[in-house]
């Protein structure tokens, strides 16, 4: 298992650099000017060649993405365009409101859908069943815009229950005082992996199911709930170990729209107001940071995948 983790940590590493590389080419690659949304559409020439001298941003592409590594080496991941700050501050300030958001929302979302995934594959061909399974489908294939656009028009414009906006609050405890604020943005991003999660964990289970342990422990007088809790329960929800890990992207993508939505004071939100103003440094930072996570969930998830079932053994693989 040691040999396996030094190997996915020098995967990782490498990856992360990959991703930090191609970023900033295609950012940089981008029409339009850093300088001209930065100062506006009025600036002279003088005052765009002032901006471009002062952040670097004359140089060849190679030297621009040399002084970034050495900053980055540093500790500096630069100073935003637009907010005169620094990148990391930015980034401080914002990342645990995102790992509140993405935290609760992939918790509540696991804990419903593996009950459900196992109903479903118990009553497999039912009514029940099916009409989970037309529900089902129906989530997964809603972007996460309109999931939001449909919460806000019936529980915030038809029912007045909850808030059409997100806590404009920046730490974690002024959002939860205003937890009425954080129901949509959470129902959000819960409800779009609820559908993806419950999927896998109904086809894992009914691959559980007729396996012939379960056979043998229903032969031996097992009451079905042990037979579910014990032996389907525990070794149906490996995939899901691995799904998590796999779908984060997926999870951070969808929390940049719906903190763009919602107004929601995250990474996400700042990632989306640094792109439409060319704001690169926020984009790298942001980008870097989101790639690393994104890195280490899936190797949490691997490294967890071979704690929980003994079987697997990285290291002879």
């Amino acid at each position: 298992m040691t040999s396996y983790i030094a190997r996915r940590v020098a995967q990782a590493i490498v990856v992360v650099i990959g991703v930090m590389i191609l970023t900033f080419v295609l950012i940089h690659l981008v029409p339009g000017s850093a300088a001209r949304a930065a100062m506006g559409v009025r600036a002279n020439a003088t005052r765009i060649a002032i901006f471009n001298t002062t952040y670097g941003l004359n140089k060849p592409l190679y030297a621009q993405f040399g002084d970034y590594v050495s900053g980055l080496l540093h500790g500096n991941l630069g100073i935003s365009y637009t907010t005169q700050q620094p990148v990391s501050t930015l980034i401080a300030e914002r990342l645990p409101g995102d790992i509140l958001l993405l935290g609760v929302s992939t918790i509540l979302a696991v804990a419903i859908a593996i009950p459900l995934g196992i109903y479903q594959a118990v009553r497999r061909n039912h009514l029940s069943d099916q009409l989970l399974d037309g529900i089902s489908f129906t989530l997964y294939t809603m972007p996460d815009f309109f999931v939001a656009f449909l919460l806000i028009a019936l529980l915030s414009v038809q029912l007045h229950v909850f808030p059409p906006e997100a806590p404009q609050a920046t730490t974690v405890g002024g959002m939860l005082a205003d937890p009425r604020a954080l129901v949509l943005p959470i129902a959000t991003l819960t409800v779009s992996n609820l559908a993806g999660y419950s999927r896998y964990m109904r086809s894992a289970a009914i691959d559980v199911l007729a396996e012939d342990f379960l056979r043998t422990a229903r032969a031996k007088g097992l009451p079905e709930r042990l037979v579910l809790s014990r032996h389907v329960l525990r070794n149906s929800i490996l995939p899901i170990v691995t799904l998590i890990g796999l779908t984060f992207p997926n999870i951070v993508a969808g929390a940049v729209i719906a903190e763009t939505v919602f107004n929601y004071q995250g990474m996400g939100l700042l990632f989306f107001q640094a792109s439409t103003s060319h704001d690169y440094p926020v984009l790298l930072g942001t980008t870097l940071v989101i790639g690393a996570a994104t890195v280490v969930g899936n190797l949490a998830a691997d490294v967890a995948y071979g704690l929980l079932d003994p079987r697997i053994r990285h290291g002879n693989s």
